[in-house]
Order: structure tokens, then sequence, then C-alpha cells
């Protein structure tokens, strides 16, 4: 759906992207504030104000780069700060403060999707709720790729014997290179464009 996009098209996903990411960002930091760890907090990051937590290059002019050129957005915010050590219930603490990012847009997918559905069809409100439901649920299918930096690599961490661990610090430094080098070169063979439908089809 994000190829040939309109101007109008472009200005609905930049604003989904902001909503979206926003949001995944702050639930990050809140969930690691309520668990004890207020490193967020203090940082401002425990915000819905989307320039806390957007980056010029990777949260804005990435994704409109990777539109045009590849007809689908890769983006990045800025990573919210957390101390381990501070959260509650040590390593599945560590893995809510990672989970909690990816289920906030499995979740805002589902309201998107049931507010979609008496919206008036083909309205410009409609229009932006079916760009707001397909961006979501391609961030939380995007963010359980369990490469660092992703959600899904911290998730993973918090349980994976030392060995996997120093594997994932090793991959830290270069993990968002190697991640947009298999999405251009289709490097996981459709399995997240078939895992977005799978769950697009499950919603109302």
């Amino acid at each position: 759906m994000f190829h040939n996009l309109t101007p109008t098209d472009l200005v609905l996903t930049i604003v989904a992207i902001l909503i979206a990411l926003t949001v995944h960002e702050f639930m990050h930091g809140y969930v690691a504030f309520k668990l004890g760890d207020d490193t967020a907090f203090e940082g401002g990051r425990v915000s819905f104000n989307p320039l806390r937590h957007i980056d010029p290059v990777m949260t804005v002019a990435l994704p409109i780069i990777t539109i045009l050129a590849f007809g689908v957005p890769i983006l990045a915010a800025k990573p919210v700060p957390y101390n381990p050590a501070r959260v509650k219930y040590d390593d599945f603490g560590a893995a809510l403060v990672a989970a909690a990012g990816p289920v906030i847009n499995l979740v805002m997918a589902f309201v998107g999707a049931i507010i979609f559905k008496n919206a008036a069809a083909g309205s410009l409100f409609a229009q932006f709720l079916d760009v707001f439901v397909v961006l979501n649920v391609a961030l939380f299918v995007f963010n359980l790729i369990p490469i660092p930096p992703l959600d899904g690599s911290r998730v993973l961490y918090a349980f994976a014997p030392d060995s996997v661990r120093k594997l994932f610090d090793q991959l830290e430094p270069i993990g968002l290179l190697i991640i947009f080098a298999l999405v251009l070169m289709g490097g996981f063979g459709g399995l997240l464009t078939n895992l977005n439908q799978h769950i697009l089809n499950l919603l109302p």
C-alpha cells in the first residue's frame, strides 16, 4: 500500500508514523518508570510530544526515502534510555519494558481497525485509519525481529544464556545495518509480509 503514494498519502503516512512511534517510545519509558526506573522520565521521554522521540534522519527522512525508493517505510526513533538494574523483577521486568512498545502498536492497530469499520467510506479519516492500522501492524512485526537493537532481541536477551547475550552485544553496533540490508534485499523471504497480512486478517 506504500507504492505510488500521492502527496496526501505521504502526509497521512508521516502523521501515522509520528503517532505510532511516539506512543511506542512513551510506553517503553512509562513501563520502565512503573517498574522503578526513572531514567526515561527524568530525560523527558515519558511524553506524548513527538519531538521528544523523533530523530530527524532516522524517523523522518529515512522512511520518506525508503517509501519512495522501495515502497516500504524503514525507520527508527531515538532509543528510550533505561537502567535494567533499577527495574523490578530483574530479567522479566526488562522483558516487559522491551515488549511494551510493540504490544501497544498491536493495540493501536486493533483499536484503529474497529474505528475504521465505523468511519465514512472513502473519507480522509478512513484513509488515515487504513494507513495507521497497516503501519502499526508493520511496526509490531518488525520490532519482533530478534536482532539488536529491536525489541524482540531485548525480550530474548532477558532470558538468553550468556553466549547469546555476548553475540547480541557484538551485533548491537551494526544491528540496524544488518536489518535494513535484510529487508531491502528480501532476506526474510516474505516472512514479514505474510505475518503482517495474517495479523491484518485477524483484526476486526
